[in-house]
C-alpha cells in the first residue's frame, strides 16, 4: 500500500508522456479495426499518408504514397490494353445538355449524381455544363462521326482521367468521393461475338489487379437486371467482401452495351456485304477504389499493410546503432543491403534520418505498411546477418547476408499467400427481379440493404429441389448477396 502512491504517479505520467509523443509525432492509430472500422479506415488512410483531407467535402488530396500504387497498377494495365490493339485519348472533362441527356435511361441512372457548371465570373451561362460523370455521351458523338465502314472497326478507344459525382451522404476515401481517377474504356465493334469476348479479357486484367497485385480475392461474375448498368445490355463485375464489415464492395466493372447507345447517337456502318448495320458497343472502367479496398481488407491497428507488388517502397533497411557501436561500419551493410536488394529488382530504401529513434522509424514505416523491415544492429554487423520482420504478421528471421535476395524472395511468396486468404458466402436465388427489389426493401435499414453483388460464372452443381433462399421457389443459380459500399 505504501508503494502505490509513487508507483500510481509514475504510471501516470508514462501514460501522459505516450499521449505526448502521441500527439508530437502523429504515431498509432486511436481507433481499432473490430472496435470501430468506420473511425480506423478515416484514421489510417491519413497517417498512413494515402491523403489529406481537403476543404471541400468529398474531395481529397492523393499524396504520393497513393499515387505510386495507382501507378504502378497503371503501368500492368497500360501495358495490357496496348497489348489488345486498344490506344489512349482523352476527352473533355465538359458535356453538354444535350447531348448528356440523350440516352434516357442513362442519365437517368447518374443524374443526381451531376455536377454543372452554371457561373463564368459573375455571370450566368446561358447554358449550364455539366461535367463527366462517365464519358459514354461525352464520346459516342465522335465514333458517328469517325465510323463509317466495316473497314473502321474495331474502334478500341481508354482514357485515363477523373470523373466527377456529386450528389451523395458519407463520403469516404476511395470508396465514395465527389472527384476520383480512374481509367474507362470504350469500345465498338462490327459483331457481338467480338464485344463478348472483350468483355471477359478485361474482366480477367480486373481480376488480376486485385488477386496479383492488391493480394485482395474477388468474384467474378454477372450482375442482375436491376444492378446492371444504366442504358447498357449486361454488366460484369468483379466483386470483394471485407471482413470486418460484412459487406461487399464493387471492384471493377465490364459492360457490354449492346446496340442501344449506336442507335441514340447513330453509330452506324457498311458491313462487308454492303449493309447498313449498327455496332455492337462496351464500356469497362476500375478506379482508385481499388486503393480504398486493399487497405479495408488488409490494413490492422498499427496501419496500413501493402501487398509487395504495389509497395513503393517494399523493403526499409533501419539502422539500429547502440552506444560505442561501429556506427559507420553499420551504415555502410545498410548501404550495401539497399544496393544488393535494388540491383535484385527490390524498391529498397534505408532511413538513416538521425532525429529518430529506430523504435519510431519501426512504427513510422508499419504505419505506412512497408511490406518487410530489415535491422542492422552491431550483433548482425558481427554475425553478418540481418534481422527481417514481415509487416503482415511481425514474423522475425535472422538471415545471412550471403543469402539476403533468396530469403527475402520466400518471404514475399509468404506474405502474399497470407493476405490472400479471405473467404466469401453466397446463397440459392430464383432469378427474379421482383424478389430482389423485395429483398432489398425488407433488409433496408441504418446500415444498408442487402442486394445482389453479382452470380459467379462459375456456378457450383445446384441439386434439384433446391429453394431460392428469399422466395422459396426453385432456385435457377447462386448469387452472392450482402450490404455494399
Amino acid at each position: 500500500m505504501a508503494g502505490g502512491g509513487p508507483k500510481t504517479s509514475t504510471t501516470n505520467a508514462n501514460t501522459r508522456k505516450k499521449k505526448e509523443v502521441k500527439k508530437e509525432t502523429g504515431l498509432g492509430l486511436s481507433a481499432k479495426k473490430d472496435d470501430n472500422f468506420g473511425e480506423w479506415y478515416s484514421e489510417v488512410v491519413v497517417s498512413g499518408e494515402l491523403i489529406e483531407y481537403y476543404d471541400i467535402s468529398g474531395c481529397y488530396i492523393l499524396r504520393p504514397w497513393t499515387m505510386s500504387i495507382w501507378e504502378i497498377m497503371q503501368a500492368f494495365f497500360d501495358a495490357e490494353i496496348k497489348g489488345m490493339k486498344i490506344k489512349n485519348c482523352y476527352f473533355p472533362l465538359f458535356v453538354s445538355p444535350g447531348v448528356l441527356q440523350k440516352e434516357k435511361d442513362h442519365i437517368e441512372g447518374f443524374a443526381p449524381e451531376v455536377a454543372w457548371v452554371t457561373k463564368s465570373g459573375q455571370s450566368d451561362l446561358e447554358v449550364p455544363i455539366a461535367i463527366r460523370p462517365t464519358s459514354e455521351t461525352v464520346m459516342y458523338p465522335y465514333y458517328s462521326k469517325w465510323i463509317r465502314g466495316h473497314r473502321d472497326l474495331p474502334l478500341k478507344l481508354n482514357q485515363w482521367c477523373n470523373v466527377v459525382r456529386w450528389e451523395f451522404s458519407n463520403p469516404t476515401p476511395f470508396i465514395r468521393s465527389r472527384e476520383f481517377l480512374w481509367q474507362e474504356g470504350h469500345t465498338a465493334f462490327a459483331t457481338k461475338e467480338e464485344a463478348d469476348k472483350e468483355v471477359l479479357e478485361i474482366l480477367e486484367l480486373y481480376n488480376r489487379i486485385y488477386e496479383e497485385y492488391l493480394a485482395v480475392p474477388v468474384i467474378k461474375g454477372k450482375k442482375s437486371e436491376h444492378e446492371k448498368f444504366a442504358g447498357g445490355l449486361y454488366t460484369t463485375s468483379v466483386e470483394a467482401f471485407i471482413p470486418n464489415t460484412g459487406r461487399g464492395i464493387q471492384g471493377a466493372t465490364s459492360h457490354c452495351l449492346g446496340q442501344n447507345f449506336a442507335k441514340m447517337f447513330e453509330i452506324n456502318f457498311e458491313n462487308d456485304k454492303g449493309e447498313k448495320a449498327m455496332v455492337w458497343q462496351n464500356s469497362w472502367a476500375y478506379s482508385t477504389r481499388t486503393i480504398g479496398v486493399m487497405v479495408m481488407v488488409h490494413g490492422d491497428d498499427k496501419g496500413l499493410v501493402l501487398p509487395p507488388k504495389v509497395a513503393a517502397v517494399q523493403v526499409i533497411v533501419i539502422p539500429v546503432p547502440y552506444k560505442d557501436a561501429d556506427t559507420k561500419g553499420i551504415f555502410d551493410a545498410c548501404d550495401a543491403t539497399v544496393e544488393t536488394l535494388t540491383k535484385a529488382g527490390f524498391r529498397a530504401e534505408a532511413d538513416f534520418r538521425d532525429n529518430y529513434s529506430p523504435g519510431w522509424k519501426y512504427s513510422h514505416w508499419e504505419m505506412k505498411g512497408v511490406p518487410l523491415r530489415i535491422e542492422i544492429g552491431p550483433k548482425d554487423l558481427a554475425n553478418e546477418q540481418v534481422r527481417a520482420v514481415r509487416r503482415d504478421n511481425s514474423a522475425k528471421i535472422d538471415i545471412p547476408m550471403a543469402s539476403l535476395v533468396e530469403q527475402v524472395v520466400k518471404t514475399w511468396d509468404e506474405f502474399v499467400e497470407a493476405l490472400s486468404q479471405k473467404k466469401m458466402i453466397f446463397a440459392p436465388w430464383c432469378d427474379e427481379e421482383e424478389v430482389e427489389r423485395d429483398v432489398k426493401a425488407r433488409t433496408k435499414g441504418e446500415i444498408g440493404a442487402a442486394k445482389t453483388l453479382c452470380s459467379p460464372f462459375e456456378q457450383p452443381a445446384l441439386e434439384e429441389g433446391t429453394l431460392c433462399f428469399a422466395s422459396g421457389k426453385p432456385a435457377k443459380k447462386w448469387t452472392y448477396w450482402g450490404r455494399s459500399y
